[in-house]
């Protein structure tokens, strides 16, 4: 199930060129993901999910063009692995139907900062619908 998150590019988030900085995807990546657990039923507080604690592990981006100053970028996110103890969410950012950039975060859960095997309740989350 794909969730989408929603945010027109600021001025501060651009380089001189008014071209968005590569940092700034990590960020939209972080807001769809906070809007993306909720939507699958989970709640992500201080606490974590489920009892565990999710820890981004690794994070890839590749480009195909670049969000601008004025445009409005939309960040779908979905689940595009599901390991034992790991997930890896992708989002895709676009603006209309241009894509931008796909962003791969691969979540570790853990316990007391050793990884654990997802909850049975997180794994049935993730992969209902």
């Amino acid at each position: 199930m794909a969730v989408t998150w929603s945010a027109p590019v600021r001025y501060s988030e651009c380089d001189d060129q008014r071209v968005v900085f590569n940092a700034n995807y990590l960020v939209w990546a972080d807001e769809a993901s906070n809007a993306w657990w909720p939507s699958v039923g989970l709640t992500w507080d201080p606490d974590g999910v489920a009892g565990v604690q999710p820890l981004v592990k690794a994070t890839s981006l590749e480009w195909s063009s670049s969000a601008r100053w004025g445009d409005t970028v939309d960040v779908a996110c979905e689940l595009d692995a599901l390991g034992r103890t790991s997930l890896t969410l992708r989002f895709t950012v676009s603006v209309g139907d241009r894509l931008c950039c796909v962003v791969r975060s691969t979540y570790v859960a853990t316990l007391d900062g050793v990884s654990v095997p997802w909850p049975d309740r997180v794994r049935s989350a993730v992969t209902a619908g």
